[in-house]
């Protein structure tokens, strides 16, 4: 008996602690693709302030992830491909575009100037996102 309460109770830490990592609450993964629209910020090592930033972006499941990514001018992003097919960051306006990226290919790109910055991927269009850039 004893050790059926054991198991059950090592089985409901298992699966809340999925539960937190789904809904983003798990150190080692990014907001899950199911969101529709979230906001990153840049992150900056403690200690630095000249150091350079940068944020990750995941494309993964047909999405970008995070969708809106929010950062000060002269942050670098990299997009990096975890599907299994060919993705593209494509600026809606053409100011930038990457190769076709296969699986764990990345793109990065340094944004320099304030603005709203849209983009898609070439191959599937419906993917979506943005990069906020602010001073």
């Amino acid at each position: 008996m004893r050790h059926l309460m054991t198991r059950s109770i090592v089985l409901a830490a298992l699966f809340l602690a999925a539960v937190l990592d789904l809904i983003g609450c798990g150190p080692s993964r990014p907001t899950p693709s199911g969101v529709s629209q979230t906001t990153a910020a840049a992150t900056q090592p403690a200690g630095n302030a000249q150091a350079p930033v940068a944020v990750n972006v995941a494309i993964d499941n047909f999405s970008y992830t995070p969708a809106v990514v929010t950062i000060h001018a002269g942050t670098q992003v990299t997009w990096v491909n975890h599907d299994d097919v060919p993705h593209t960051v494509t600026a809606s306006d053409k100011s930038f575009t990457s190769a076709a990226l296969d699986t764990d290919d990345h793109y990065s790109r340094v944004f320099s100037q304030p603005g709203t910055y849209s983009y898609y991927c070439a191959v599937h269009p419906h993917m979506t996102g943005k990069v906020v850039v602010t001073n």
